[in-house]
């Protein structure tokens, strides 16, 4: 495209991509397209939402999900049986609480254990997972 057409950059991540040729363009002009992250990753080259320290915490729950899913050696299964566990499920709200627990840890915070009488006024068990089956993140 670069061969082609005269790119603009409006600010970073963002080109305006005038159709009419390569070389000088007419800023008037309005044949052109917007281009976001060099049609790359838009989702990372673009991101401007959450600063890194919380997208870690996202990058390691797909991590710990991974490595879930792995355990459940989906791969040794039978074709018949393989068939039977497609599905889409939750993964554990463990893995997640223990994520936001390594986070906290690392922000230089104290996580504290429930009492039982906390632990039953919620109804949740006293070591976890800390939201009811029904709550979905």
């Amino acid at each position: 495209m670069r061969k082609n057409w005269a790119w603009e950059e409006v600010k970073p991540q963002v080109h305006k991509v005038h159709r009419t040729g390569h070389g000088d363009f007419d800023p008037q002009n309005d044949d052109y397209l917007i281009l976001l992250a060099e049609g790359r990753l838009v989702n990372l080259g673009n991101a401007t939402g959450h600063p890194s320290r919380i997208m870690d915490g996202s990058f390691a729950n797909q991590v710990l999900g991974q490595i879930f899913l792995f355990g459940q050696k989906y791969a040794d299964l039978s074709p018949a049986q393989k068939a039977e566990r497609l599905t889409v499920e939750v993964l554990p709200k463990k893995l997640d609480e223990e994520v936001a627990l390594e986070m906290v840890r690392g922000f230089g915070g104290v996580v504290t254990q429930l009492t039982k009488t906390q632990a039953e006024y919620i109804g949740v068990p006293v070591e976890g997972p800390f939201k009811p089956h029904a709550y979905r993140y």
